[in-house]
């Protein structure tokens, strides 16, 4: 399926319809170079000349930033969803219908954008609604993504080499000598190449070391896990020892009610994590349905503006959707120019358009490519970006 459509505009024949069936019938009918849809945008509110050329300017740059927050707000979507990725295209949305149905019979909402108001206020609604979404998925963003991270970190301690892990889920209280006044148990990790050599000397490396006291706890690929009692007198003389032997002490202290702590923390996290996962993906999918109308609705507005800009007034023209075949783009392209060839300099106001057209600053909505007609880029594809 075909995500990129083309939004273009031509002037109105003896009737608008009359501008569109031309058309159709010379792309669709005949070559079937591609799917046409009229598009369907309301009487808006024109004002002078002089605010059509500065809003032009804008709403390249609107469109630009609703794309942007449109687009990440759906990356971050499938970010949330994580091994349910796959049934990310299913939720994103717009006004609860697949978005090629929505583009195709786009609706202005009339709610949201009332036409009464001037352009530039339209405009201005968007960019604040736009902008309520983008500071909104900042602070749910951090605050999920630092939750989430809490939860890998703990993850990896549970199951990271013996070097680095929580030793909390390995070791029991009768490894310990516990309220002793002069004795302490310490965990040290021993590399296997050197086991021989830890029961061979570990009564030797200080004095004041228990006999017979060590016992293996843990081991893994690389290391063991050993314990050793010793009068606390001489704890650090043994660590400092321990260390020139490649023997690493842990630093571990048992204390039941912290264990326990840890373990409901995780439990805490996980409960947390999974309390925010609805909430949050259902703010996504209404949030990413919001922007993308947003995103189509500005587009309009630029056709309404431009198209004003190059035919004149009073307004008079046909917006039409293209699904162009794809293999047909480079013949649809030759068949729009000679339908459309005539009306490139045919007036002042085309002249100005074009020099402003130049002047958009784009994003890839073809703003370097100049046609004799009005014209905009739709991808629908919100997440083809986080693809790369």
């Amino acid at each position: 399926m075909m995500s990129e459509y083309w939004i273009i505009s031509a002037p109105g024949e003896k009737t608008c319809a009359q501008t569109f069936d031309t058309m159709n019938n010379l792309t669709s009918k005949q070559h079937n170079l591609c799917n046409n849809y009229k598009f369907h945008i309301p009487d808006l509110k024109v004002g002078t000349l002089d605010q059509l050329v500065g809003l032009s300017d804008d709403l390249g740059k609107l469109d630009s930033y609703v794309e942007q927050i449109t687009r990440k707000v759906a990356v971050y979507l499938g970010e949330v969803l994580e091994d349910q990725r796959d049934k990310l295209h299913e939720n994103l949305l717009a006004n609860n219908t697949e978005l090629p149905q929505y583009l195709t019979r786009f609706q202005w909402d009339m709610a949201k954008y009332p036409i009464k108001q001037s352009l530039r206020n339209i405009a201005d609604i968007i960019s604040k609604q736009i902008g309520q979404i983008d500071g909104d998925l900042k602070t749910k963003s951090q605050a999920y993504n630092n939750l989430k991270g809490n939860l890998q970190n703990l993850e990896k301690k549970k199951t990271g080499s013996l070097l680095t892990r929580n030793l909390a889920d390995l070791v029991k209280k009768e490894h310990f000598i516990l309220d002793s006044e002069y004795l302490t148990t310490l965990l040290v990790i021993v590399p296997k190449v050197l086991t021989n050599d830890w029961h061979a000397n570990y009564e030797k490396i200080t004095d004041m070391i228990v006999p017979r006291s060590t016992q293996l706890i843990q081991e893994d690929s690389d290391y063991c896990l050993f314990n050793v009692t010793l009068f606390k007198k001489v704890t650090e003389e043994f660590k400092l020892h321990a260390r020139e032997r490649k023997f690493i002490v842990r630093d571990f202290v048992y204390n039941e009610e912290e264990l326990a702590a840890g373990k409901n923390e995780m439990t805490k996290l996980m409960t947390d994590k999974k309390k925010q996962f609805g909430p949050l993906v259902r703010w996504l999918k209404v949030n990413f349905s919001e922007a993308f109308c947003a995103l189509i609705h500005v587009k309009a507005l630029r056709v309404f503006v431009e198209s004003v800009l190059r035919y004149g007034l009073p307004v008079n023209f046909q917006a039409i959707l293209i699904e162009p075949n794809k293999k047909s783009v480079k013949r649809l392209r030759d068949v729009l120019n000679q339908l459309y060839g005539h009306l490139d300099g045919a007036s002042a106001g085309g002249q100005v358009s074009s020099a402003d057209n130049v002047d958009i600053p784009g994003l890839g909505f073809g703003q370097s490519e100049y046609y004799p007609y009005v014209f905009y880029k739709v991808n629908i594809d919100m997440v083809e970006q986080s693809k790369v």
